[in-house]
């Protein structure tokens, strides 16, 4: 994978993950790709966040592991150090985007208003995530942008479910969407990796 972009091709749906456990991480990648979901966001709020993706990009390299929740210079090389084949950031700083292009791995970085899309725009990005979409003004807002930002593309992520992730992804401007109900905590307390399976691909379907 190359660029931001290439993680759109990935799947419609990128299940956005926070592990409490380590030993989740690899039974979960596997029981995604059963479902047709060929990556996972597995979010740096938790200490398991890196082991889980070093563990995935060992034990399950037909997963692309990306990395989020990236809000501190210097975990953008942690989270490369540790096999993620992106990163996806909630907003963006300066500082974070310097340390975000020199790790030289692919990234969304988030935007949640017309101008903070227009900046990563004019520092290359045209790529993004939209955080969080739904407080932020979800589709509309999508939409809204559309005409005098066509360049742009999204992921957004922040409130989707199963229900509003079609309206999502019916618009030219949104590549996939993130979403983490396709990995609950109660599933993953319960290791019921064939419900995760069945949720997974069911949001395979979405495209």
């Amino acid at each position: 994978m190359n660029t931001a972009a290439d993680v759109f091709d990935l799947a419609p749906v990128v299940p956005v993950v926070a592990l409490d456990d380590v030993e989740h991480a690899v039974p979960l990648a596997e029981a995604l790709l059963r479902g047709g979901l060929r990556t996972i966001e597995v979010t740096l709020r938790t200490p398991a966040g890196l082991p889980s993706i070093e563990r995935i990009a060992t034990e399950v390299p037909e997963v692309v592991a990306g990395a989020g929740t990236i809000t501190e210079v210097g975990q953008a090389k942690q989270a490369a150090d540790a096999g993620a084949r992106y990163l996806v950031t909630p907003g963006t700083t300066d500082r974070l985007l310097d340390d975000l292009d020199a790790s030289g791995v692919p990234y969304l970085a988030g935007a949640g208003t017309v101008s903070e899309a227009m900046r990563l725009a004019e520092r290359g990005a045209s790529a993004m995530k939209f955080f969080p979409a739904e407080p932020s003004g979800g589709v509309p807002f999508l939409k809204g942008i559309a005409g005098p930002l066509p360049h742009l593309r999204f992921c957004p992520t922040g409130g989707i479910s199963p229900a509003t992730a079609p309206d999502y992804l019916a618009l030219p401007n949104v590549g996939c969407v993130g979403g983490s109900w396709l990995a609950p905590k109660d599933l993953l307390a319960a290791g019921d990796w064939a419900k995760v399976e069945q949720l997974a691909t069911e949001a395979a379907a979405l495209r």
